[in-house]
């Protein structure tokens, strides 16, 4: 006598039911195993896509060259790239000078400092240094009211500044920053642009800084002249070709030998991505590995309560036997309810993981996404895992002899 898979749901069905408590215990490792991968994908997918839409500030044929490396992964690196000498702001012209693949070329550097306006203050302000491209490359800053320094104010030292938009609400909440001076450091600068809004990135805000021409920065920071220098090229292809007359460029100015390596680091966009993923791929292969745990313990649990489904059942094998039921009939009704069952674990677990992902995102800043492929990942790791360790108490009812499993019953 064969049975439908429909029959087979609803006598698991019945069984769970009767058994309310212990399908639960049964089912638990694999709700946590599901929801915890769920939830792990579901943050380094948000963070991913975060990453490469406002963290990492270069475009696809835009690269940043310094002294040091915007990561140093050891402390054998540090120590290694700690002594190597600084970027002149005359780095800068050789570049634009020379550099024939390179559409723009800017020059940055940063450091932190008190503003103060007629009695105001606001602490540990970004205080930008930069050159008029810089501000182009990586992402176009855009100004909600006055205008930019000209490149003749950044290498002149003019005493002119723009404002992020923190700086604004702080020390000019009901009046017009524009033509309003700043001090910084027993200096004087006069405001000229105010910057769009930009928002945070991981809490962190990006709108606290002022912006200054990067002579006047060098004024209020004297002897730390290091910069960082941003190359916009006009595609890709492009971008190789400067890079490699770039690389040449420096290592001429820093006369390196033929084969001494370089003393200097670049960064785009891939080779930052890069970078993340390898820190992130760590995190996510412990996660896994603790995930996978639990969906192992879970397994046995479910191997072994289906063992004593079996077990339970031996009188109505023998009977479904006696009358014309096959080996397989019996083995695929047994991997079907193991699998319905396991899979009710991951339905449970995608729910948990979503309300992680929520939670996540509600109250962190931490970004995090559900994705529709996440259910059928669910599914098939819960699903798996039942053909898996169902396969076991499956044979071993398929296997019964019909005539003893009859006489059990008696």
């Amino acid at each position: 006598m064969r049975i439908s898979a429909a029959e087979t749901i609803s006598l698991a069905v019945d069984s769970l039911r009767r058994n309310g408590f212990r399908t639960f215990l049964t089912l638990l490792g694999i709700i946590i195993a599901v929801s915890t991968i769920i939830s792990i994908i579901g943050t380094i997918e948000g963070l991913n896509d975060y990453v490469k839409e406002k963290i990492i500030p270069y475009g696809a044929t835009d690269f940043t060259v310094s002294r040091l490396p915007d990561i140093v992964t050891s402390w054998k690196e540090y120590l290694k790239i700690r002594k190597r000498k600084r970027f002149p702001l005359s780095y800068y012209r050789k570049i634009r000078e020379k550099c024939l693949s390179c559409e723009k070329v800017g020059a940055e550097d940063s450091a932190v400092a008190s503003v103060y306006f007629r009695g105001k203050s606001l602490e540990e302000v970004t205080i930008k240094g930069e050159t008029s491209l810089a501000r182009e490359i990586g992402g176009v800053r855009d100004l909600a009211d006055g205008r930019p320094f000209t490149e003749e104010e950044a290498l002149s030292g003019a005493r002119v500044c723009t404002i992020g938009w923190d700086v604004r609400e702080g020390l000019f909440p009901a009046q017009d920053p524009i033509g309003k001076r700043l001090r910084i450091r027993g200096r004087v600068f006069k405001i000229i642009g105010v910057e769009a809004k930009r928002g945070k990135v991981m809490g962190m805000s990006r709108d606290n800084f002022v912006a200054l021409p990067i002579r006047a920065f060098y004024t209020l920071f004297p002897g730390r002249e290091d910069i960082s220098i941003l190359v916009h090229t006009s595609s890709p292809e492009k971008m190789e070709e400067a890079m490699d007359e770039v690389r040449s460029i420096l290592r001429s100015l820093r006369h390196l030998p033929p084969r001494a390596e370089d003393d200097f680091s670049f960064s785009t966009s891939e080779s930052m991505l890069k970078i993340y993923k390898n820190l992130t791929s760590t995190l996510f292969l412990a996660m896994i590995i603790i995930s996978s745990i639990s969906l192992l313990v879970g397994g046995i649990v479910v191997m072994n309560i289906m063992l004593v489904s079996v077990t339970e059942r031996i009188p109505e094998i023998g009977l479904r036997r006696a009358v014309g039921a096959r080996r397989s009939d019996i083995m695929g009704q047994f991997l079907l309810e193991s699998v319905f069952l396991t899979s009710l674990g991951g339905i449970m677990g995608l729910a948990l993981g979503g309300g992680f992902i929520y939670l996540i995102n509600k109250f962190s800043p931490l970004p995090a996404h559900m994705k529709i492929w996440f259910i059928f990942l669910g599914l098939a790791i819960a699903g798996g895992a039942g053909i898996i360790f169902g396969i076991y108490p499956a044979s071993k009812a398929a296997n019964l002899n019909p005539v003893e499993a009859l006489r059990s019953e008696m």
